[in-house]
């Protein structure tokens, strides 16, 4: 869950021992298990601020660990364990007090942040007799709330005057952080964007991983060779591509390296987990990403004959919906007519099937490579990109010609940028699917005289 924004899962799974105990996992729904370890760990007599500050206590502490996959990025298949030794207690099949089910009923989406941060914080806490710590104290809380204390000003006393009560957090189903599909050369996603800032925060701890310069979720060269040292210091197979071992394993260093799961941790500030692309699209929206999302539709449409294509216009309306749900009819995916993590990732799996099966010297006119280019980047698409921009130089003389060298250099750079003004897209001089689409057509319309993007004529489907 590092990647996004802290929420509030449905269930918890919980080791009922030590970690790496061979003792039974139970699941159970979060607000069930909030009550279990607050009637576990605290007495029902005590003050009701008292109670209060125990309980947003208990809640940050799980959130911390289900936010930081504490336990999950080192390969278990639980949120937590039931042991004070490690986490909090947690007594199987318990009844609950009925005055502690109450306020959990009320509190159990509400956390403690640190100021300035947005990951829950690691609220250490001991019962404050038989044992002492550096976080709250269990018995001290009746202390302090019988002398008049709120429960905020209680937490403040043990975790300091900066901090903030997040109040009803959203409750989502808790989907592992790993995208499900491998980061590599030429992928773009907020997934990037995350591992590059991950990647860059643990280079200052080990230095021999490069910086990567720009950390705008494309998975450029510098990427690749930041991940490539990475997976060689942590004796992973080097690659240079983030497979779900790698994910887990900068996931695990991270946390490790900014305390997340301290006390004293170094925070995570709001733009680290601020996305770059729009997560969800549904109908209605309208933008850069509709467009991208309608031209992966619009080539799987005319090789799947059960996927209906779509007309590319950045627009969300119920053509884009229709051809949505008929690609999630096709692939198994619940028909929401909305595009989430799974149904992306599916999406570009399918896309990326065809890319690689039409080969650019099948077709007159290439698809998307389904990489973004860049200046620095150096391959046979940046070459074709090259001829379409030469020829189009012909009828729009602003737009400059390049040579077809294969480098994307600072003149292929600006012929795309001037391209892009020319055509109304946004100028960044990177190439997305959205802005390969509109040179190829067009390159198409000037140098056949209608349009032959394969989408468009693709001359065979896949049943």
């Amino acid at each position: 869950m590092l990647t996004g924004m802290p929420f509030i899962p449905e269930t918890i799974t919980v080791h009922l021992g030590a970690p790496d105990s061979n003792a039974p996992n139970v699941t159970v729904d979060f607000p069930s298990y909030i009550k279990n370890v607050a009637s576990s760990e605290i007495f029902p007599t005590w003050p009701e601020s008292a109670l209060r500050a125990n309980i947003y206590a208990i809640v940050s502490f799980v959130l911390n660990r289900v936010y930081t996959e504490w336990y999950r990025s080192r390969g278990y298949d639980f949120d937590i364990t039931s042991t004070t030794q490690y986490d909090q207690k947690f007594i199987s099949g318990r009844e609950y007090f009925q005055n502690i089910s109450y306020l959990v009923d009320e509190l159990f989406n509400d956390y403690v942040q640190r100021q300035g941060s947005v990951e829950p914080l690691f609220t250490s806490f001991c019962n404050g007799t038989t044992s002492t710590c550096s976080g709250l104290s269990q018995w001290g809380t009746v202390d302090l709330a019988n002398s008049g204390f709120s429960p905020y000003e209680i937490l403040q006393y043990y975790y300091g005057d900066d901090i903030n009560i997040v109040k009803d957090a959203p409750v989502k189903s808790a989907m592992p952080s790993y995208p499900g599909i491998p980061l590599q050369y030429g992928s773009a996603s907020n997934d990037v964007k995350s591992m590059q800032i991950f990647l860059n925060r643990i280079s200052r701890n080990y230095p021999a991983i490069p910086k990567i310069p720009q950390a705008d979720g494309i998975f450029d060269t510098s990427t690749v060779e930041a991940v490539r040292v990475f997976q060689e210091i942590f004796d992973l197979d080097i690659t240079g591509v983030i497979n779900e071992a790698t994910w887990y394993r900068i996931i695990y260093i991270y946390t490790s390296v900014k305390r997340l799961a301290e006390l004293n941790s170094e925070g995570i500030a709001i733009e680290e987990v601020t996305p770059l692309y729009m997560e969800d699209l549904s109908i209605g929206m309208q933008g850069n990403e509709v467009k991208q999302l309608q031209y992966l539709l619009a080539v799987i449409g005319a090789y799947y004959e059960a996927v209906q294509p779509v007309e590319i216009t950045g627009y969300f309306g119920e053509e884009t919906e229709k051809s949505l749900k008929s690609f999630q009819r096709v692939f198994g995916i619940p028909q929401t007519g909305s595009l989430d993590r799974q149904t992306r990732n599916d999406i570009y799996r399918a896309y990326m099937g065809i890319a690689e099966a039409v080969k650019p010297e099948y077709t007159e006119v290439a698809l998307y490579p389904g990489i973004v280019l860049r200046e620095g980047e150096n391959n046979d698409y940046v070459r074709i990109l090259q001829e379409y921009l030469s020829l189009i130089h012909e009828t729009y003389p602003n737009i400059p010609a390049v040579n077809n060298t294969g480098y994307f250099g600072p003149v292929t750079k600006q012929s795309v940028i001037e391209f892009q003004r020319q055509f109304g897209i946004n100028p960044t001089g990177l190439v997305g699917g959205v802005t390969w689409d509109a040179i190829a057509e067009v390159y198409s319309d000037l140098r056949y005289g209608f349009d032959k993007r394969p989408y468009q004529n693709p001359g065979y489907t896949i049943s």
